[in-house]
């Protein structure tokens, strides 16, 4: 029996991450660690996700104790402010809670004897990036907190002596796809949530820029992988692009791709934007050749309809969607604004 903590389980991915496991491995120990922050933020759930869980604990990660660490086999960080306009407006917190959290929390699971250390990391590192995919090896260029946190962790956890634990840093494509806890501040998420709230979809960028996607299903096989990997497939420190060569799309095609799969949706793309430099595609080859049985298997016309048939089936029709929970950012404005948060992101209850 495995057992294993996955820090920040209560956001986007630790639900479908702790479904993921709990049908492949029904006899794992599944601990929970979370602040809760959005918590309440359920979207087409039946069931409380945590209760797939075995144990549920609340906290913040800047005060994580070690003694949950007894006993643990793997640790999944996925706690993190988690996208750029939060990084952003959060710029201090980011990097105590993304990185300088990440990177201790090892340290007290490599003291506890885990085995297995599994950090979310992100393509985003790669920023702005010409001349075709990059790979593992090229330069980071990291335009923003989000970015810069997650390629600090990974230089921290690279540089410290990690005994016998593996380590693996995942650097996701950007993630789609349904969730019990769903958002809307992701780039395709948004544009099927536009389609269906209100038949247009604005790309507010001239629609050239990158992106590689991942669905969040197939960042919960990445991270399968990732807890059972030996150092003999990577080393026993790896930091590797996770998605496919297939998912790297332009924004624009992203668009158009959802609006054949809500008919009547329009497109109108800027075309007098000024370029966004976030822009970046992604050579996914060595995680092609070192995980070859956990491949994303989701296409984008299933990701489109999942998340179609989601938000459908939840009678969404919010045009102002950007301003309610489906935005991470707004609500850690709101828990503020009604006093239950403060700025430095830590519960005044």
């Amino acid at each position: 029996m495995m057992n294993i903590l996955i820090t920040g389980n209560m956001g986007y991915v630790g639900p479908v991450l702790i479904r993921y496991i709990r049908s492949t491995y029904p006899k794992a120990r599944i601990i929970g660690f979370d602040s809760g922050f959005f918590g309440h933020c359920l979207t087409g759930a039946d069931l409380l996700p945590e209760s797939r869980a075995d144990v549920q604990h609340f906290g913040d990660v800047r005060d994580f104790s070690p003694s949950l660490l007894q006993g643990v086999d793997a640790v999944v960080q996925l706690a993190a402010i988690s996208n750029d306009p939060m990084g952003n407006r959060f710029e201090a917190v980011t990097d105590d809670i993304n990185h300088k959290t990440s990177v201790s929390i090892a340290e007290m699971a490599r003291d506890q004897g885990v085995k297995r250390y599994v950090f979310a990391s992100s393509c985003s590192m790669y920023g702005a990036a010409e001349g075709g995919p990059r790979r593992e090896g090229d330069a980071l260029n990291p335009l923003t907190a989000y970015a810069r946190s997650k390629v600090a962790t990974e230089m921290g956890l690279k540089a410290m002596d990690r005994g016998d634990m593996v380590v693996t840093a995942l650097r996701f494509a950007t993630a789609c796809g349904m969730s019990p806890r769903l958002r809307l501040d992701l780039v395709l998420n948004d544009f099927v949530a536009c389609a269906l709230a209100a038949g247009e979809i604005t790309v507010l960028s001239d629609g050239t820029p990158w992106r590689p996607l991942i669905h969040v299903n197939d960042m919960a096989r990445a991270i399968d992988w990732a807890i059972h990997r030996s150092s003999d497939q990577g080393g026993d420190f790896l930091g590797i692009n996770t998605g496919s060569d297939g998912w790297n799309y332009q924004v624009r095609d992203l668009a158009q791709a959802v609006a054949e799969l809500v008919p009547g949706t329009k497109v109108s793309i800027n075309t007098n934007a000024p370029p966004d430099r976030r822009s970046y595609s992604v050579d996914f080859a060595l995680y092609r050749e070192l995980a070859p049985q956990h491949q994303p298997q989701v296409t984008l016309t299933a990701a489109i309809e999942g998340l179609r048939d989601g938000l459908e089936s939840m009678g969404f029709r919010d045009q102002s969607f950007r301003n309610s929970q489906f935005m991470r950012l707004k609500v850690l404005e709101r828990h503020m604004s009604e006093g239950r948060l403060g700025e430095d992101l830590r519960w005044k209850y």
